[in-house]
């Protein structure tokens, strides 16, 4: 156990010590990582020209966009600067609110600002310079954000496309394209083992950036039919974007496993916090700022018209800022267009009773599933089973269907009360998340979090992981998974590994460019092509 705490707290120290000198290391070798030059066929593939994916979901996009608006005339500058504005105000509380909101409308929605930004609006100006502190209210500032979204969307953009910022960002979307191998990490020792193989940490020889490995031995996948699982899985992680789901930032393939590279979580699960660490439950501070993540997360998968379908505080990771994320995405399932299934799946005591009763369901089994979680967090047992209470599984199922859910402990005050109720409805068009408009996070248990702050990793967590200490129980008590033997891999198998790697994600790679520092090293301007050769290049794409 010594030893396993000792290489633990070196990975901890890794995560706070190597990315910078990760990166000055890179740039003792600048010609091994300077950017290539694009290619002039189908380096954008299905994003094409829009606006949306290459200026604002695109980290380095974003900024590269942004770098031209500043370095361009004034009236875009001031766009650019007006957008950030928003973003500042939102995430503003109380007074400093409604004084960024004042400097809003001062320096961009006044026409004697030298900042003023709609003289491009015709017809329009009048109504803009019509707005005053009387009238400026959310929904006139969300009007005057689409407004210049709209203006940046035209001339701004095209003129962008024959930029050298824009022929800078074809050159990043080269090099994210390289091809990605185990060479690529340092690895470290395992972290735990599942069905399908194990998880180590490892670490991007460039950057420093500390991830979680998911190892996937690919004949262990074949004997248990594991292969679609895994898919799904992966592109779920892959298309999640959010600050509360678990990211996937590489997916490649040696010659035994398939590999999901991850971000690290080294606060443990909230199972091992409810059971394992001091009192059994969670104080009420931190169950509402996690159910709020929680809650976010969900809707985003959602949003994406994903199912999780096993939501349970073992499948909730904490990272090293104790900030909450959402994982194991084996049993999720994507319904597009209101689509329903009817499929027994998920753990037993989360199961909502449209499942149990085998009848078509959609997303509302995700919110039936978060009231028994935040039940557990505050009880330290499942609604309708207590604390290693051994019972048949149809007894659970007949209490789920039946019973009505006691609050027996002292916790249990009159929002959190309130909020499990509305999710542990049994009809769903009754839960709590199921009705037309319905926002949970509208409910008076959240009264005292801002979602913006939130979303933008800007609320304060009521606890913070000691660097010190391992949220986990030991890791040598992991079961080793049995070799497998006389499994023969064919030319299907082949084609799934060559469709299940595909090497580094964009967003997630872009983030991990810009805050290990690398971005900034690599944008130098002798890095990059000349501006004649870039606006040379960018016309050629256009035409063709």
């Amino acid at each position: 156990m010594g030893t396993l705490q000792g290489e633990l707290m070196y990975l901890n120290n890794l995560v706070v010590n190597t990315t910078y000198p990760g990166v000055q290391q890179a740039g003792t070798s600048r010609s091994s990582m300077s950017l290539p030059r694009p290619k002039s066929s189908g380096l954008l593939g299905s994003e094409g020209s829009c606006y949306e994916s290459l200026c604002e979901q695109q980290p380095i996009g974003r900024r590269l966009f942004r770098q031209f608006l500043l370095d361009s005339n004034s009236q875009y500058a001031a766009a650019a600067k007006l957008l950030e504005d928003f973003d500042y105000w939102q995430h503003m509380e109380d007074e400093a609110k409604e004084k960024a909101k004042m400097s809003v409308l001062a320096k961009f929605c006044q026409p004697e600002s030298r900042t003023f930004l709609f003289s491009h609006a015709g017809d329009a100006v009048e109504k803009y310079a019509s707005l005053s502190i009387s009238n400026f209210d959310e929904a006139a500032m969300e009007h005057v954000r689409e407004a210049t979204r709209t203006f940046l969307k035209g001339g701004p953009f095209s003129e962008y496309l024959k930029s050298p910022f824009f022929y800078r960002f074809l050159q990043w979307k080269e090099y994210e394209k390289q091809k990605i191998t185990r060479k690529y990490f340092y690895e470290f020792r395992t972290l735990g083992r599942g069905g399908f193989g194990e998880v180590c940490a490892v670490q991007v020889k460039h950057t420093g950036q500390m991830y979680a490995c998911k190892k996937l031995d690919k004949r262990r996948l074949k004997t248990k039919g594991g292969e679609r699982l895994a898919l799904i899985e992966k592109q779920i992680l892959e298309k999640a974007n959010s600050r509360f789901v678990i990211n996937l930032a590489y997916a490649y393939e040696d010659r035994t496993h398939l590999c999901l590279v991850m971000d690290l979580m080294s606060g443990g699960d909230l199972k091992f916090h409810i059971y394992d660490l001091g009192k059994r439950g969670i104080r009420m501070e931190r169950v509402v700022y996690y159910v709020a993540q929680i809650t976010s997360g969900i809707l985003h998968l959602h949003s994406m018209d994903i199912v999780y379908r096993d939501m349970k505080p073992e499948n909730v990771l904490l990272d090293a800022k104790g900030q909450c994320r959402l994982s194991d995405f084996g049993l999720a399932v994507e319904l597009p267009k209101g689509k329903k299934i009817c499929q027994k799946a998920g753990t037993t005591g989360y199961m909502a009773p449209e499942i149990l009763r085998q009848e078509n369901y959609g997303m509302s089994v995700d919110w039936w599933s978060v009231g028994c979680s935040i039940y557990e967090m505050v009880a330290a047992r499942l609604p309708f089973k207590d604390f290693k209470e051994k019972v048949q599984n149809e007894e659970v199922t007949r209490r789920t269907l039946e019973d009505d859910c006691k609050f027996q402990h002292s916790d249990f005050d009159a929002p959190v009360k309130d909020l499990i109720s509305h999710f542990l409805k049994k009809k769903v068009q009754n839960r709590l998340g199921c009705r037309s408009g319905d926002d949970p996070r509208n409910h008076v248990f959240f009264k005292g979090i801002n979602f913006h702050r939130l979303e933008a990793g800007l609320a304060e967590p009521p606890w913070v992981p000691k660097p010190n200490v391992i949220y986990a129980k030991d890791v040598d008590a992991f079961r080793t998974a049995s070799e497998v033997e006389d499994v023969k891999l064919d030319s299907k198998d082949e084609r799934f590994f060559k469709e299940f790697s595909t090497g580094a994600v964009p967003v997630r790679w872009q983030k991990e460019m810009i805050e290990s520092g690398t971005f900034d090293l690599l944008n130098s301007s002798e890095l990059n092509a000349s501006c004649q050769e870039s606006a040379c290049f960018s016309r050629m794409c256009i035409i063709t």
